[in-house]
């Protein structure tokens, strides 16, 4: 698995974020671990220096990134470090990025703002299937602001402005909020008309405009959970479930209107909702503001994805050469797209770690259909698409999540069939995909059942994908997580799936059986449907310790 994994660090201004992800190809990734560490270079601006006090806690997040990193195996050519605005603008770069290098090892590319666009552009095609429309991506990042209109995955034009939404704050508009806000219009104003922006987005003109920062999804979030009225919980957010990661200029300023109220309540009120970016959300939404109505944009689209995807995605053209198409699996990202939409950073990792397990089993399934060995007799045959369907499943079991825990596999299942979510997909897929969600956890399904009507011939392989998604799950739950080494293999006494040989680690002794009686009996009742279904014996062997607090594992079953 360790030559599919690849890595990206983004050292903004606002923030220092690692993603790690699983390349498949011609053109998908999965995320597998996104962190983010709470590092505001930006607050050294007025300076032009990167302070000392900045540069340890700088160190220190990459040093732990690094550990992540190798934890992962994640193989060093396959693994990008950039900078951004605040180091761009640093008088003692030169010093940083050499005390980066000697103490992590990390190789720092500082972008210019040029290809800092480029690389948002990039993100973004790898969110929303726009690859053959004229698009303007707007990123808004703690120290300036990046503009690329693209078309089919080339940049026709990108420029970076000394805009930001920490710089914004940081600079003095005057003591009333009233003033500070008029004096910070007037300033964003002249900058972006200086620019000659204006004149060069009215000459190529864009089709769609697509945004693809923290502070413009942290608005579309505003939006999306009613922050302009007077609520914002989930009630808000089942009422408008169909929402498509998208709002409109009327929508946009009833979020900064509320924002720029004063009073003491309205920003407990902010600094609840918005969290750390509290502090800088008003300067950033008064500069989108300004954005759309200089520029023309009457909506705009959000990209969960951004900077660190794009690199992800230039460092697979780059390796794969011509294996790796930008468009893609545009379909697929309607899932990445909806389990963002439902879910945190965190659950969302832990469904495509899911996913990854789900992988290794269902190739290792085709792998001996395939050779035919030892009699094993599947009674499907398991394609791409298959495996495609599984993957989704995996990447959506959890949405349900979002409005509590109780029962939330059947919440996934509605969201899924109710919500027009999945682009692409045939009804019988959706069908599939939903009834997986609903079967992955508690009774086992019931295929005589009416929900199953509709799938026809795909019920075997509904039973075959089930049993696969149950096990990962139940695998995951206690701790055997997808970059564990997993080998796969088959016997005249059926299949075994031994986990935890893990290339480059030396475990410690067994200490104390860490594997709770809980997880014996779940995991022998999946094994059991496992049986029933493929007609043979999968034994389980673990033999690397799932993430207790500090004790080993072992054990057969």
């Amino acid at each position: 698995m360790a030559n599919t994994l690849f890595a990206a660090i983004d050292m903004g201004t606002n923030a220092f974020k690692l993603l790690i992800v699983q390349a498949h190809l011609p053109g998908k990734f999965i995320p597998l671990l996104t962190v983010r560490e709470h590092v505001v270079l930006g607050r050294d601006s007025p300076s032009s220096t990167i302070s000392t006090h900045s540069q340890n806690l700088s160190i220190k997040s990459l040093q732990n990134f690094n550990k992540l990193i190798q934890t992962h195996n994640v193989p060093l050519l396959h693994t990008r470090c950039v900078a951004t605005s605040a180091v761009r603008e640093a008088q003692n770069k030169a010093e940083f990025i050499h005390s980066i290098s000697e103490t992590t090892g990390f190789k720092v590319d500082v972008l210019s703002g040029e290809e800092e666009a480029r690389f948002s552009y990039l993100g973004a095609l790898q969110f929303f299937p726009v690859f053959e429309n004229l698009v303007l991506n707007i990123d808004i990042g703690g120290g300036s602001t990046e503009f690329a209109i693209g078309l089919r995955g080339k940049v026709e034009f990108c420029l970076s402005l000394k805009l930001g939404h920490v710089t914004l704050t940081q600079q003095n508009f005057g003591d009333e909020e009233a003033e500070r806000a008029s004096n910070m219009r007037q300033y964003i104003r002249n900058v972006i008309k200086e620019s000659g922006l204006i004149d060069k987005v009215k000459n190529i003109g864009f089709e769609i405009a697509l945004g693809s920062s923290g502070t413009i999804r942290a608005i579309e979030k505003a939006v999306f959970k009613g922050y302009a009225l007077d609520f914002a919980d989930n009630e808000a957010l089942l009422s408008e479930c169909k929402r498509d990661w998208k709002f409109s200029i009327e929508e946009l300023k009833s979020v900064v209107e509320r924002l720029c109220k004063g009073g003491e309540g309205q920003n407990v009120r902010r600094d609840g909702f918005f969290k750390r970016r509290s502090e800088s959300i008003v300067a950033g939404g008064i500069l989108l503001d300004e954005i759309f109505d200089l520029l023309g944009i009457k909506e705009m689209l959000v990209s969960g994805y951004g900077l660190r995807e794009g690199l992800i995605a230039d460092s697979l053209a780059k390796v794969f050469d011509d294996g790796y198409d930008l468009n893609a699996n545009a379909r697929f990202r309607s899932i990445l797209r909806l389990a963002t939409r439902f879910n945190s950073k965190r659950i969302t990792t832990s469904a495509a770690e899911i996913a990854s397990i789900a992988r290794e089993i269902f190739e290792g399934l085709r792998k001996y259909k395939e050779l035919d060995n030892d009699g094993i007799n599947l009674t499907v045959d398991l394609d791409e698409k298959d495996l495609e369907n599984l993957e989704a499943a995996c990447l959506l079991h959890n949405i349900g999540l979002s409005t509590g825990k109780k029962g939330y596999h059947k919440k996934s299942y509605h969201i899924i069939m109710n919500g027009n979510h999945l682009r692409g997909y045939s009804a019988e897929e959706v069908k599939l995909i939903a009834l997986l969600t609903r079967h992955h956890r508690k009774k086992l399904p019931k295929l005589d059942d009416a929900s199953f009507n509709e799938l026809e011939e795909a019920k075997q392989k509904f039973k075959v994908l089930c049993a696969i998604i149950r096990l990962s799950v139940v695998l995951h739950r206690n701790g055997y997580i997808n970059y564990r080494e997993m080998d796969f293999s088959h016997s005249h006494e059926g299949f075994k799936l031994v986990i935890g040989e893990e290339r480059g680690l030396n475990y410690q002794p067994v200490v104390e059986q860490c594997v709770t009686d809980k997880f014996a009996v779940e995991l022998t009742h999946e094994l059991d449907y496992f049986k029933k279904v493929l007609k043979q014996e999968l034994s389980v062997e673990l033999k690397a310790p799932p993430f207790c607090s500090n004790e080993s594992s072992k054990g057969s079953y």
